[in-house]
């Protein structure tokens, strides 16, 4: 609910920065958290400790802190003063989509000039969707971040639809007209193709030499209208004190051109030199490559695309026993929505009418469809097969699981990977350096050979060759396709940090009840005495018929396994604390504990060793007896939690790769070594406590291991949070969810090693891709500058390099777990 107080502070709820000469700033921050009087004193005592505070004042009414200090004191130590005493400042987090950028030097222009503004205290943009994301003071003034995104010389898109706290989703991602781009590219090389044609016809003793004045009319509209954007760009970058990629494009062509109509106009005929095919061809091949690299980047926001058109636009719904068709956004939280089949269900729900069978795939990458009944929960997003099913909506559009993961995608997708900031880095200082080794290009050659004309030809080829697109898109591109396999995959990747520290685990630690097991009991051995087997299944499963309670459905569960028909049960009874007692077919039996044998004073006789075997692998043992005249014993009934189908494999699978596996459980000890036996794990650490699990991580850490943590549930929390990686089941708890690093959709163990594969092709793809950046670069830049590069193939090795790079980031596309491949197989 919103707080009417803090709504009108929001307009102030900022850094008020202080005239300079007063060397001090004073910061107005809405806390989080504070209750009472004691609180208030906690957040002004933790601020005040602050060096270079002057003055706090804590509102307990307005629940905000005004801070006057140094003026060198920063935002970041005083939200760490207020996180240290237990609060939090109110931030929030904002998403434009930024039109204009075009290098890696863009992106870096952009993050500085809204680090820039009072109140930011993170930002990250990206180049690949052409998002930058600002987390600031709650009620900072979004105004004053276009202001610096439009003095930093770029703009936000007016029609793009900007979300918040995510960002921009890829079908909304700003790209321009594609169609419009293509004509550009076409009528450039319409104008530019006779100017080439001399140069491919004179190895062929063809002189088919245009007259200068026809080759000025036709460089003309490729230099400065088709060209145009370069120097629009250009001038906007050179007015923000810094230099992009379309600056150096714009200097290299203009002086071609200027060049070429110096020679036109002041040499005579037979001596001069025009160069003004270089300067439209390398326009045309730059618009060339910025088209094809526009469409390669709208390749990869894909798996947005596809998980956004996986909720249908309308839906059935029954109200009032009337089934009517509404729009999506018109259903409400206990609505009846009506899935016929072969339909998408348009809603989180839980079925209360029908039986069907229901793909998930789309969601949890699960490729066989799950029967579905009664009292069962589904997935907005999901087809149904063949049977009509009635859905009771329980949560809709954000808070639906398909929004969820829609979110976290693009999370992923909008941050930056560590490895990025060596990238920034380099681009901060690349086109500065370019324009230097230029000026030298031009003056060597002028000085050393008295040839400026050639030495200006050069210098074209050093600007034209040293294009920082690739490098600014080598990181992202790569995130955002192999973000998106996984998750088609089930796998959801929070962020790249997370997916570029998965590779090096070294370390993978299970919970055990609900990751490594099924998390429920079943009945796994049962043990007859004077009777068969399956009569005492039978005579246990009558008893239990009646009951609720997990170890009965285990019994029904091994019954139904097993074909056996039960018998009608009467005088159900339960003794509490014991078992149960029931009267089956004139027989009175009693099913429960050793202790209830004890009363019954019922000698368990030979089967007393066996119930010992049991319990030492963590089983929990009943017994059945007949008590119709002398207490009887019948048999025993061992439960235990079995492994996931799909573990052992999973658990080789790791080891096959060097990583070292353990599990780290609550359970007793038994339980947990009788597993880790099934299925190879390689250490076992039993009956930890919850807050200790976190411990047991840290401990590892400390000997230098890379550590995944894979749990589903409450107490396990905080393992996941002090792992390297968290790795949380889907089918376990929310908090879960929110502390791990990677969501696995379903509750496959095997999704943890496909979530390793996927990171270590990411990280690969990225590393290829840096390579190449800055390969052409390194390479291309001496070429250019010694005169072994032409500046028409400099444009094309340009055009080509971020092309190159996208392109081998969609190659990611192609990437399956290793169940999909198998299945396909």
């Amino acid at each position: 609910m919103d707080n009417p107080i803090q709504n009108k502070l929001a307009p102030i709820a900022m850094p008020l920065a202080v005239a300079a000469q007063t060397a001090t700033a004073q910061w107005h921050l809405l806390i989080e958290g504070m209750t009472c009087a004691s609180c208030v004193g906690r957040v002004e005592k933790a601020l005040a400790a602050v060096a270079g505070i002057r003055e706090v004042s804590v509102n307990l009414a307005t629940e905000a802190a005004t801070v006057s200090a140094d003026a060198g004191v920063t935002l970041a130590a005083l939200i760490a003063a207020v996180d240290k005493a237990g609060y939090a400042v109110a931030s929030e987090e904002i998403a434009f989509a930024v039109e204009g950028m075009t290098c890696a030097s863009c992106v870096g222009r952009v993050e500085r000039a809204l680090a820039k503004v009072p109140g930011v205290m993170a930002v990250t943009v990206n180049l690949a969707t052409e998002i930058a994301t600002v987390r600031v003071l709650r009620g900072t003034a979004r105004s004053r971040l276009l202001e610096a995104i439009e003095r930093a010389g770029y703009s936000v898109a007016k029609n793009a639809k900007v979300s918040s706290p995510r960002g921009v989703s890829g079908k909304n991602a700003p790209n321009a007209a594609p169609a419009l781009e293509f004509r550009n590219v076409v009528i450039a090389a319409a104008l530019s193709l006779p100017l080439l044609l001399p140069m491919l016809a004179m190895p062929f003793g063809i002189d088919a030499m245009l007259p200068g004045w026809l080759q000025l009319a036709l460089a003309t509209p490729v230099q400065f209208w088709l060209g145009a954007r370069f120097y629009r760009a250009g001038w906007k970058a050179l007015r923000a004190g810094s230099g992009n990629m379309d600056l150096l494009v714009a200097l290299g062509t203009s002086a071609a051109f200027g060049l070429s109509v110096y020679q036109l106009m002041f040499s005579d005929h037979d001596t001069r030199h025009l160069y003004f095919e270089a300067a439209a061809v390398v326009v045309t091949l730059v618009l060339l490559g910025k088209y094809l690299e526009a469409r390669a980047k709208r390749h990869t926001t894909a798996a947005i695309r596809a998980l956004q058109a996986l909720t249908p636009d309308r839906a059935r719904v029954r109200r009032h026993g009337v089934e009517i068709e509404v729009d999506t956004a018109a259903l409400h939280v206990g609505d009846l929505v009506v899935v016929r089949p072969g339909e998408r269900i348009a809603v989180d729900g839980e079925i209360s009418e029908g039986d069907s069978h229901v793909d998930e795939s789309a969601i949890t990458g699960e490729s066989l469809p799950v029967a579905k009944g009664v009292g069962d929960k589904v997935t907005g997003g999901a087809v149904n097969a063949e049977g009509l099913l009635v859905v009771r909506a329980t949560a809709l559009g954000a808070e639906s699981t398909l929004a969820r993961i829609v979110r976290l995608v693009e999370s992923a997708q909008t941050k930056k990977a560590p490895i990025q900031r060596m990238v920034d880095q380099v681009s901060a200082v690349f086109v500065p350096v370019v324009i230097a080794i230029a000026v030298a290009t031009v003056l060597g050659w002028g000085l050393v050979t008295g040839d400026w004309p050639q030495g200006i030809l050069n210098a074209v080829a050093v600007l034209v060759i040293a294009c920082p697109c690739a490098l600014g898109l080598a990181t992202p591109a790569a995130i955002m396709v192999g973000t998106g396999a996984a998750a088609r995959e089930g796998i959801l990747i929070k962020d790249a940090e997370a997916l570029e520290t998965a590779h090096r685990i070294t370390v993978v630690a299970f919970d055990k009840t609900g990751t490594l097991t099924e998390g429920r009991p079943r009945l796994m051995q049962f043990e007859p005495q004077q009777i068969p087997p399956l009569a005492l299944l039978r005579l246990a499963g009558s008893v239990l018929s009646g009951s609720e309670h997990p170890l009965a459905k285990a019994v029904l569960a091994a019954a139904r396994e097993h074909d056996v028909a039960l018998e009608a049960a009467s005088e159900f009874r339960a003794l509490a604390g014991r078992g149960v007692c029931a009267t089956v077919v004139g027989r009175k039996l009693q099913l429960g504990s050793a202790r209830l044998m004890d009363e019954l004073g019922v000698d368990q006789g030979a089967l007393a060793a066996k119930a010992i075997a049991a319990q030492s692998q963590g089983r929990s043992v009943s017994w059945l007896a007949d008590v119709s005249a002398k207490p009887t014993l019948l048999g025993m009934l061992a439960f235990g939690d079995a492994a996931k189908p799909s573990a052992r494999a999973a658990i080789a699978r790791l080891r096959a790769s060097g990583i070292r596996t353990l599990i780290i459980s609550g359970d007793n000890a038994g339980a947990a070594a009788a597993i880790a036996s099934e299925l190879g794990i390689d250490e076992v650490r039993a009956e930890v406590l919850p807050g200790d699990k976190a411990q047991v991580i840290e401990a590892l850490q400390a000997a230098g291991k890379v550590v995944a943590m894979v749990g589903d549930g409450i107490n396990d929390a905080p393992a996941l949070a002090a792992a390297d990686i968290g790795m949380a089941m889907a089918t376990g708890t929310d908090i879960a969810m929110h502390t791990a690093g990677i969501t696995l959709m379903r509750g496959d163990v095997a999704l943890v090693a496909d979530a390793m594969e996927i990171s270590q092709r990411t990280v690969a793809q990225i590393r290829q891709n840096l390579f190449w950046a800055f390969f052409y670069n390194v390479v291309g830049i001496p070429l250019a500058a010694l005169g072994l590069l032409n500046p028409v193939i400099a444009g094309a090795a340009m055009a080509f390099s971020s092309v190159s790079v996208v392109s081998n980031a969609l190659l990611l596309k192609r990437w399956r777990s290793a169940k999909a491949s198998s299945t396909n197989a």
